[in-house]
């Protein structure tokens, strides 16, 4: 297969994001959550053309090394190291093998930092653009990364999506035990631009269906992340480390509080199955 070189067509700044994660359960008994959050969305093609050192370029975010507020390459994909590429070179060699070859513009990743060296990231987004626009809905392809709290990880490619456009995707990786591994997802991405008024906007949205035994597909579970963007400064990462100062950590509670009052509800259990064969899938 041909390989052919990435080469971002303009240098992009890293962005940060402060918001709301939703989780809206409605079946078969009705939960829901909300809460704070912010996240990263870096530049993945720019940071590499800079090795990600330059203060200046990274927007004070520490990359590769040891801070209070940190982005790691190993944390995604096969978990390469910056010597073996990294993980924009995990993300080439993926699309590669999909038949994915012109995805060579601005890879934006979504995704949660380090905070004090730990991490989680239940969902991490790859918005990976084609060369000749990188901001104006130019979208070849998202590859929605997955990691489970059982150090598992999964990635599921949309091929050809659009922003405000439903994608769906067979679930077959085990996230939740109060979910069973069937179903699908349907996906909607929506990124406004900054207008005088407003800052750019980020909607992460997917949402769980299961079938009844009629064959109707039925709703179950609806989470977003969403929030606004501007551009990473030292000053808003310590706002940030500030106001949320353990928040990867928070994270996992959240996680299994809300685990602990399902199972107050008497929400059905289901046991962890073996994971996908494939790594990827579409």
């Amino acid at each position: 297969m041909m390989h052919v070189t990435p080469k971002p067509q303009a240098t992009h700044q890293p962005l940060i994001g402060f918001g709301q994660v939703r989780h809206n359960r409605l079946r078969p008994r009705r939960h829901a959550f909300v809460y704070p959050t912010y996240f990263l969305m870096l530049p993945m093609r720019s940071l590499a053309a800079s090795n990600g050192q330059s203060p200046e370029r990274t927007g004070g975010l520490a990359v590769n090394r040891s801070a209070l507020l940190s982005f790691y390459d190993r944390d995604h994909g096969d978990g390469r190291t910056p010597q073996q590429g990294g993980a924009l070179a995990w993300l080439d060699e993926l699309l590669h093998k999909e038949g994915i070859l012109d995805a060579t513009g601005e890879a934006w990743l979504h995704t949660y930092p380090r905070v004090l060296g730990y991490t989680f990231k239940p969902v991490s987004f790859w918005y990976c653009h084609r060369a000749q626009d990188d901001q104006g809905g130019a979208l070849r392809a998202i590859v929605v990364e997955v990691n489970n709290t059982f150090g598992e990880r999964h990635c599921y490619l949309l091929d050809q999506p659009r922003f405000g456009v439903e994608q769906r995707a067979n679930k077959v990786f085990h996230v939740s035990p109060f979910n069973a591994v069937e179903g699908h997802y349907r996906f909607r991405f929506m990124r406004s631009a900054p207008t005088t008024v407003q800052a750019e906007r980020t909607v992460a949205r997917v949402d769980y269906f299961q079938s009844d035994p009629d064959g109707n597909s039925l709703p179950v579970l609806q989470t977003s992340v969403s929030g606004s963007l501007q551009v990473m400064t030292p000053a808003l990462l310590r706002r940030a480390l500030w106001r949320y100062p353990a928040m990867t950590l928070a994270v996992v509670m959240h996680i299994h509080t809300q685990a602990f009052r399902l199972w107050l509800k008497k929400v059905p259990y289901f046991r962890k199955p073996a994971p996908p064969q494939t790594f990827v899938s579409r």
